[in-house]
């Protein structure tokens, strides 16, 4: 699961500009990857809150899950700010999974929410779980489930009313699947976009292409990582091609799956071909500068951050997770140097190796532009 950069200050991800189309029957055809991906996901199990505590990346998960509640907390603000008081909100969950963002659409408010994803397992869990939630609004909120792979299929005409025009698309943690090949991801975009009401938004995360080929360089190897997440690259990270730039990615116990680099410029042209303007792009390590103190309480909460020492009094953990190595908290210590002698000594924190997982992803948010139409009915955006 950055800085605003221009395509110059991007020299760490230069991608090759080669054909989108597979060379030779050797190649895989588009979409190869789908298949395992749903696969993967559909056989991912529900290991309850227990266990979930006692996995080594709890508190990265919960930081992840944060990173999520702000920034859809402030897009849906932003929106309520320009729809009239009472009108309908809708939103697209595009590759929900098992409906980790429910909870967040029902404190939106959303009126129409539509839950898709290419795992019908995961939608179906995600479905239950919206059955099991007790809130009063239930009965008045339009809430549709349908499985498809938004990578090459039309996700428009599954919907019960293809004609609504929605407010909010979100894609967390699952657009880089599309950057298989160029068809695929421009699939995507036009699920993102062609329902969109104009001035409204299309937010989502991915990882920082530019950060992984930073750290691929700097290990001078294929294949990097630490004890909770590892890249292994299966296309030349030398000279990667715009789409199908392959690598393996695994986290912990969650993730063993193939994905695919997101050049950023490409991302954001594409995205424009479909009359998305870029808003914002910041990586996780901006937003929780940003958000840290405004949304402490949440933090807090969520359980996005461990405690520092490790104590068994209150603190901003429940402390029943494995103790884990002091020296991947000297971020932490050099902190608390800066300290004065009498003050008392208790801080949030990340792991080092945690915290270098979380810092793999970005957020962005783009906004449908203006659309008009020429004589022979060919969408132009302004």
């Amino acid at each position: 699961m950055g800085s605003d950069l221009d395509d110059s200050s991007e020299s760490g991800t230069e991608m090759s500009n080669e054909s989108t189309e597979p060379k030779n029957k050797e190649q895989p055809e588009q979409g190869a990857h789908s298949e395992i991906v749903a696969s993967h996901y559909n056989k991912l199990e529900d290991r309850g809150l227990f266990a979930r505590k006692k996995s080594n990346i709890f508190h990265l998960r919960n930081f992840n899950n944060w990173i999520k509640s702000v920034v859809i907390e402030e897009y849906s603000n932003l929106i309520k700010q320009r729809i009239p008081l009472g009108s309908p909100f809708r939103v697209l969950d595009m590759c929900c999974g098992k409906g980790g963002d429910l909870m967040k659409w029902i404190s939106a408010k959303a009126t129409h929410l539509i839950c898709t994803d290419i795992a019908q397992v995961s939608l179906e869990h995600c479905e239950s779980r919206y059955n099991s939630t007790n809130n009063p609004e239930k009965e008045r909120r339009k809430v549709e489930f349908f499985a498809a792979d938004a990578t090459l299929q039309q996700l428009r005409t599954k919907y019960k009313d293809p004609s609504m025009r929605l407010h909010l698309v979100s894609c967390q943690f699952a657009f880089h699947y599309s950057f298989e090949s160029y068809k695929q991801a421009d699939c995507m975009f036009k699920n993102a976009a062609e329902c969109l009401d104009e001035g409204f938004y299309f937010i989502g995360t991915i990882p920082d292409a530019n950060e992984i080929m930073k750290r691929q360089r700097l290990a001078m190897a294929d294949s990097f990582g630490n004890d909770i997440y590892n890249i292994t690259f299966q296309c030349d990270p030398n000279n990667p091609p715009l789409f199908g730039a392959k690598y393996n990615f695994q986290l912990d116990e969650v993730v063993n799956c193939p994905e695919f680099l997101v050049h950023f410029p490409t991302f954001e042209k594409l995205a424009l071909k479909h009359g998305l303007r870029l808003r914002e792009k910041k990586r996780f390590d901006e937003i929780f500068d940003k958000y840290k103190v405004p949304r402490k309480f949440l933090l807090e909460r969520m359980q996005a951050l461990e405690t520092y020492p490790q104590s068994s009094g209150r603190g901003m953990q429940h402390n029943d997770g494995p103790r884990k190595d002091a020296t991947q908290y000297r971020h932490a210590e050099e902190y608390e140097r800066q300290l004065s002698a009498n003050q008392f000594f208790r801080v949030g924190t990340l792991s080092q190796k945690e915290w270098e997982a979380a810092t793999l992803y970005l957020f962005f948010a783009f906004e449908k532009m203006k659309t008009t139409y020429d004589a022979v009915g060919k969408p132009i955006y302004s």
